[in-house]
């Protein structure tokens, strides 16, 4: 549901959010009056605080306590008032580039000391998923058909792995044997074109540099392995994880029963909580924000995950977030994941670059 709020109602909002940010006490109207210079009387700040708890933006966890934000007040807070903070971006920038000596480490080294950083400076956990064998270069493909309107694909890496996902390719006949025949084309050139190269490749191929006799089928093909690209560097995706001691020190975290799922989690479930970090090539260059209910998950429902992919090339090969309680200072968190996930990603293309 889309809620319309005035210019006033916006700066209370704004102002509640920004007091519990900074004190994880309910606000009361009084406080929003004296300390915001709003030029309002604590009568009219009580109202509109009524108005946006009546609108769910805020509530009451007792009675006569003040208000504090639901995850609807957050996620319009998110969305339509919070500006990052310029110098948080620049400060991280600058560390990134003069703390750490990258070309010394091998990648996964980077990312950890990253991940620490990361976390030292937002105060809360950092997650980065590792490169999962993006490197890995292509033995074999092969096409089998299944029906009219699916094909398996099956791809043998030079480790041996093997990675096969079913994938919609409506066929224009209904002749079987033409149909396989079809396939069988399509995999002697697959293989002609794509043997011996790296699965990051694959989703930076230029498909109009190819034959003009399969052009009908480059975007079909572009789909499904970009599809298969990606399906592959989820699987067994390991997460570096930094900062869980600093946040458990939020008031947030109070409760035994609660941190407990949180740990579990963290560190026996990660199978579960990488998905969450995953996201779709379109969004790549994107900050995205998951606030409590938002997370599918039980143990993140009082969490908010601030999240971004990082890059070789213009190809996500894995995440960069920072999970930490909803009432967090987004205005400085987001500018932290896009730095980080920029340089994360200049260091991997390097890497990429150099084992190439």
């Amino acid at each position: 549901m889309t809620i319309e709020l005035n210019d006033r109602q916006k700066q209370i909002l704004e102002a509640t959010i920004n007091h519990y940010i900074a004190t994880a006490e309910p606000v009361g109207s009084k406080a929003i009056a004296t300390e915001y210079n709003l030029k309002v009387s604590p009568a009219t700040v009580r109202n509109i605080m009524l108005l946006l708890e009546k609108s769910g933006l805020l509530y009451q966890p007792y009675t006569s306590a003040g208000r504090v934000p639901s995850d609807s007040g957050y996620r319009l807070y998110v969305d339509e008032l919070v500006q990052p903070i310029p110098d948080v971006a620049q400060r991280a920038e600058s560390l990134f580039t003069e703390q750490f000596f990258w070309g010394r480490y091998r990648l996964e080294v980077i990312l950890r000391q990253a991940a620490q950083l990361l976390s030292d400076l937002s105060g809360y956990i950092t997650l980065i998923s590792l490169p999962n064998g993006l490197e890995r270069r292509i033995r074999l493909i092969q096409l089998v058909g299944l029906d009219a309107q699916q094909v398996m694909v099956i791809l043998v890496l030079d480790s041996y792995d093997t990675q096969s996902a079913v994938i919609r390719f409506p066929s224009e006949t209904d002749d079987s044997d033409l149909r396989d025949r079809t396939l069988q084309v399509l995999t002697n050139f697959l293989n002609h074109q794509l043997q011996g190269r790296s699965l990051v490749d694959l989703t930076r191929i230029d498909w109009q540099q190819l034959d003009h006799d399969f052009q009908d089928y480059g975007q079909n093909l572009q789909g499904l392995f970009a599809e298969l690209s990606q399906r592959y560097a989820q699987q067994g995706t390991s997460l570096v994880v930094s900062g869980l001691a600093d946040v458990l020190q939020q008031p947030e975290f109070s409760q035994v029963e609660q941190v407990q799922m949180l740990l579990h989690l963290l560190e026996d479930q990660q199978d579960r909580l990488t998905p969450l970090i995953s996201l779709d090539p379109a969004a790549a260059s994107q900050v995205q924000i998951r606030i409590g209910t938002e997370n599918e998950l039980a143990p993140m429902h009082c969490c908010t995950l601030v999240y971004s992919c990082y890059c070789y090339g213009d190809s996500p090969v894995g995440s960069i977030g920072i999970l930490g309680p909803t009432r967090m200072p987004y205005a400085r968190i987001i500018p932290l994941v896009a730095t980080a996930a920029d340089y994360l990603s200049e260091q991997v293309s390097r890497s990429y670059a150099l084992s190439g």
